[in-house]
C-alpha cells in the first residue's frame, strides 16, 4: 500500500503590533499583514470586539473578509481555559493544513506575557513540522517609559518586568533588589501598590499609564488621583527606586586569564 504524501501547511506567524500606537508597527509586521497570509485575531469572548484588530484598523488596513476570531477567555479557572486553549489549537491547526500562512496579530510584543507564545506550543506539538515565525515588536512597558520620559535602566542599572499578580509581598522584595520595575496588569492590587509606594517614600518616582499608544491612553503621575478612579486591564506601573543600596560590580569587558600551566623541564 502506498504511504500518502506528508500534508504540507502553512507558516504561523506572530505579528507583534505594538501596544496601541499603529505607528509603532513594524515594517516587518506590516508585510506580514499584507501578504496575503489569513488573519487571526484574538477576542475575550464570540462577537466580541479585537484590541489588536483595532489596532490594524487605526493604522489604515481593512480587515480581510476570511479573518477569523480566536477566542481566549479572561478567566482563571484551568479547565475553562484548557477548553479554549484547545480548540484555538485545533481551529488554528485545521486552516494551516489548507496550505496557506496565517499571521496571529499579536498587541505588544509576541515573546512578552503574549497569547501567542503559547498558541504556537500547543500547535506544534499536535503538529511538530509546523514552521513558526515570531515577528518582534515594542513592549507596553517600553512604549510606556518613552511616552513618560523615564529611563528604564542605564549602564549597570537592574530593570524587573513582572505581573503585579505575584503580590505586594514580592513586589516589596523587588524594590530593594532592583533600580525600576514594570509592573504589569496592575487593576487588581492598585490601591495595595498605591499604600506600598507611600510607605516606601516611593510616590513621586511611579508613574501609571493605561492602554499606552491608544486614543484613550491614560498617564497619572499623582498617584493619589487614582483613588477612586477604576483601572483597565490594559494598565501598568513603572516605579524607580533611587534609594536602592548598591552592590560593587565586577568592572572591564575581559575575563581574568589564569596562569599558564607549568611545562615538563621548566625551572620551578
Amino acid at each position: 500500500m502506498q504511504a500518502s504524501p506528508p500534508r504540507t501547511y502553512g507558516k504561523l506567524i506572530g505579528a507583534s503590533l505594538g501596544p496601541g500606537d499603529p505607528e509603532l508597527i513594524t515594517r516587518r509586521a506590516w508585510r506580514a499583514l499584507q501578504s496575503g497570509a489569513r488573519w487571526l485575531y484574538p477576542v475575550k469572548k464570540a462577537e466580541a470586539a479585537s484590541y489588536a484588530l483595532s489596532i490594524v484598523t487605526r493604522g489604515g488596513l481593512a480587515v480581510p473578509a476570511d479573518a477569523v476570531p480566536l477566542v481566549f477567555p479572561m478567566s482563571r479557572d484551568p479547565e475553562v481555559l484548557a477548553r479554549a486553549w484547545a480548540r484555538a489549537a485545533q481551529q488554528t491547526l485545521a486552516l494551516l493544513a489548507e496550505g496557506r500562512d496565517l499571521v496571529f496579530l499579536v498587541e505588544g510584543d509576541a515573546s512578552t506575557f503574549a497569547t501567542f507564545g503559547h498558541l504556537a506550543r500547543v500547535v506544534r506539538e499536535l503538529a511538530p513540522e509546523v514552521e513558526v515565525e515570531t515577528i518582534p515588536g515594542v513592549a507596553s512597558f517600553a512604549a510606556a517609559a518613552a511616552r513618560t520620559d523615564m529611563t528604564l535602566a542605564e549602564e549597570d542599572d537592574t530593570l524587573a518586568i513582572i505581573p503585579a499578580a505575584y503580590g505586594i509581598e514580592v513586589i516589596e522584595g523587588l524594590l530593594d533588589a532592583f533600580d525600576t520595575l514594570a509592573l504589569l496588569k496592575v487593576k487588581p492590587l492598585l490601591p495595595d501598590l498605591i499604600a506600598l509606594l507611600t510607605r516606601r517614600g516611593l510616590l513621586e518616582h511611579a508613574v501609571f499609564v493605561e492602554k499606552v499608544g491608544a486614543p484613550d491612553e491614560r498617564i497619572v503621575r499623582n498617584l493619589a488621583d487614582l483613588a477612586d478612579v477604576p483601572a483597565h486591564y490594559l494598565s501598568l506601573l513603572l516605579v524607580r527606586n533611587p534609594y536602592r543600596p548598591r552592590r560593587a560590580l565586577l568592572r572591564g569587558c575581559r575575563a581574568r586569564r589564569s596562569a599558564p600551566a607549568q611545562q615538563p623541564g621548566d625551572a620551578p
